[in-house]
């Protein structure tokens, strides 16, 4: 059976940072991986969920896996819940470091009129307003993992009083109706280079669920 993952990158990216995660993934799982890259800043949510369902249509595979990070998992949240019927190669997905639940380091970004034009569209309409509205209500099972070192951007435009990787606190990862949540020692970009996160990305995509030492 050919086995395929689809990753989506976050703001300010496009999809290179996935390169060490992804030739993990081949190595140790055999999973042909595929990155799809969007603009981010002039980039709109609904051309690019467009692009995104040519882009998974054109994969040539029997089952196919979905990881985001960071906006990325936003992107995926409304791909899947605009998804018309299911796809009968419907994997699982898998979001890291993903503001599902809100984002205060966002809000205090678009609270200012210059760098609200910086982000871009889809962080503005989908970090600002909508997140209180997410819930996970599609059939595939979703994996969120967390990052409890600090260091990253966001420490410099919000104060986190609890765990977060350094741009999106733990509590803003999880997403009601997902499967498994983990939470694991790496910074929000640290994560994608991490070989302890290749490994439970592995194993979520295989088993459906993360392992605790």
């Amino acid at each position: 059976m050919k086995t395929a993952a689809v990753f989506v990158h976050g703001l300010f990216l496009n999809g290179a940072e996935f390169t060490l995660l992804r030739r993990r993934l081949a190595a140790a799982h055999g999973i042909a991986t595929h990155r799809f890259s969007y603009s981010t800043v002039f980039g709109s949510l609904e051309p690019t969920l467009a692009a995104l369902e040519r882009f998974v249509a054109r994969i040539d595979a029997d089952r196919i896996h979905f990881i985001a990070h960071s906006l990325g998992g936003i992107v995926l949240h409304r791909y899947f819940e605009r998804e018309a019927q299911p796809d009968p190669r419907a994997g699982r997905v898998i979001m890291l470091g993903s503001p599902v639940g809100g984002s205060r380091s966002a809000r205090a970004v678009l609270g200012n009129a210059l760098l609200r034009r910086v982000v871009g569209r889809i962080v503005a309409q989908e970090l600002l307003d909508s997140a209180a509205e997410r819930r996970w209500t599609n059939t595939r099972e979703l994996g969120l993992i967390a990052g409890t070192r600090p260091m990253g951007l966001g420490r410099f435009f919000a104060r986190f009083d609890e765990q977060c990787d350094g741009t999106v606190a733990v509590s803003e990862t999880k997403l009601p109706g997902h499967k498994d949540h983990v939470t694991l020692p790496v910074s929000h970009m640290g994560m994608l280079m991490s070989p302890v996160v290749a490994r439970h990305v592995g194993e979520f995509l295989e088993r459906g669920i993360f392992t605790r030492a």
